[in-house]
């Protein structure tokens, strides 16, 4: 008897052991939110961004080299692996990012854009090696901004936006008189073969060009849904791919605008307290940005399911642009890029990347640093650049957007602007660095 009972303490404790053993190799994931639940932003919360000697960018360099000489050049962002790592093909980096000629305007780069390719031995000194794909078989008038992965087979996705005159034939033919109120957007990819050799890097087999995510009217609005609100410009557009390194899940994550399950809601003023002081201004309920996302159903990353948006900022900011996730050991930081144009009516800030930080994917997710603001243009020269985009090293990539001469003159960019490094700690955040004009240094996965 006593020895049965001896063995039997035995069996409990090498369970206990390997139930333990089990927990430490699959952290546990923030279990207190629903598989719904969408993290807001609201009017309180945005109130409190400012300017900060730990948020604020350094001043560009104005003396600075066009990374492409005969191409406006913006919205970037790096070839990686799966897993999130910085690609290395045959010893090259590759880069991508929005370009159209320098012979056009400044203004009508946007409704010209297409995706070029960059390549780099050293991530500092990048050769443009023009748009990889053919134009006649991409989707939309234009092609905006997405991110690039190279799979365990060496093949290139590349997602960006299709955007398109929604009453042009077959989305070629463009009237740019009103185009934002008929700017419909959806998200689409490619596939390509890639290579190297003492010539650079090659794109090579072009894919079919699909849509793989549209707006479904109830999360994510619908173009005809926004048309006539007359409020800058709807969104469903800048598809993130995402692998979650602690379920192997894989996402895309894009900017959207609030449909008809998400409208105003006392939350997204504030508190009780805030609500009864702080009326809402007339039209901020119309301001509706999200964050949204789809889980990816197949390896090929070709099928996808919408799921409610990560977070809103319905009554608080009207584009959240650009969503990307870093995870850094058990915090997860969502950042997104906004302007100061597109803040809601009684609220302002400054163009900047602002982040959000959480305890896995779906979270109740906090804005950094109390406000949100991580990386904000100074208050001097409050455009002199924009769409950073946090890597998972905490280096900051972005472009030079409209900096100041000393005479109070704009000088127009269109190129890589200076790499910064900023130090994530909880919910607060630091830049600590500055580095080369468009350097992007090698980095690991998301762990």
């Amino acid at each position: 008897m006593i020895k049965n009972n001896r063995t039997k303490l035995k069996k409990l404790v090498l369970s206990a052991v390997v139930a333990a053993n089990c927990l430490a190799a699959f952290p546990v994931m923030a279990a207190n939110v629903g598989d719904d639940y969408t993290a807001i932003w609201s009017r309180q919360q945005a109130e409190n961004v400012a300017l900060t000697k730990e948020n604020t960018a350094p001043q560009v360099n104005l003396d600075f080299e066009l990374v492409a000489p005969d191409q406006w050049v913006w919205d970037t962002w790096p070839l990686q692996n799966r897993d999130g790592s910085l690609a290395n093909v045959k010893g090259y980096r590759v880069a991508f990012a929005l370009v159209a000629p320098r012979s056009l305007g400044w203004g009508e780069r946007h409704t010209q854009a297409r995706i070029g390719m960059f390549y780099s031995k050293n991530g500092k000194d990048w050769t443009y090696a023009g748009v990889p794909y053919t134009y006649e078989k991409a989707l939309g008038h234009m092609q905006w901004a997405g991110t690039s992965m190279l799979d365990e087979n060496g093949k290139v996705h590349l997602f960006y936006t299709a955007t398109t005159d929604m009453n042009a034939n077959g989305g070629k033919e463009w009237n740019e008189e009103g185009w934002q109120q008929r700017a419909e957007q959806r998200i689409a990819k490619t596939t390509f073969d890639i290579s190297a050799d003492k010539n650079g890097v090659h794109l090579t087999n072009e894919g079919e060009h699909q849509i793989i995510a549209e707006p479904d009217g109830n999360y994510y609005e619908t173009i005809d849904q926004f048309q006539g609100k007359g409020n800058i410009i709807t969104a469903f557009r800048d598809p993130f791919f995402f692998q979650d390194p602690n379920t192997g899940k894989e996402y895309i994550i894009f900017e959207g605008q609030a449909g008809n399950a998400n409208p105003l809601k006392p939350e997204n003023i504030g508190d009780e307290e805030y609500r009864s002081t702080h009326p809402v201004p007339d039209r901020a309920e119309l301001y509706n940005g999200n964050i949204g996302i789809a889980e990816v159903l197949d390896h090929d990353i070709t099928k996808l399911k919408l799921l409610p948006p990560l977070l809103e900022s319905v009554g608080t900011n009207h584009q959240l642009e650009r969503p990307h996730v870093v995870v850094n050991g058990d915090d997860y930081y969502l950042f997104t890029i906004s302007h100061t144009f597109t803040y809601a009516p009684g609220l302002t800030g400054p163009d900047g990347v602002y982040g959000f930080v959480g305890e896995g994917l779906r979270s109740d997710y906090k804005p950094m640093n109390g406000s949100g603001l991580v990386i904000g243009n100074p208050e001097k020269d409050p455009y002199q650049a924009y769409s950073w985009m946090v890597l998972p090293n905490q280096q900051v990539i972005s472009f030079i957007n409209e900096p100041k001469d000393e005479n109070g003159q704009t000088k127009f960019g269109g190129t890589f602007s200076t790499t910064l490094k900023v130090n994530l700690d909880g919910d607060k955040s630091q830049i600590v660095k500055e580095g080369k004009a468009g350097e992007i240094k090698p980095f690991g996965p998301n762990r």
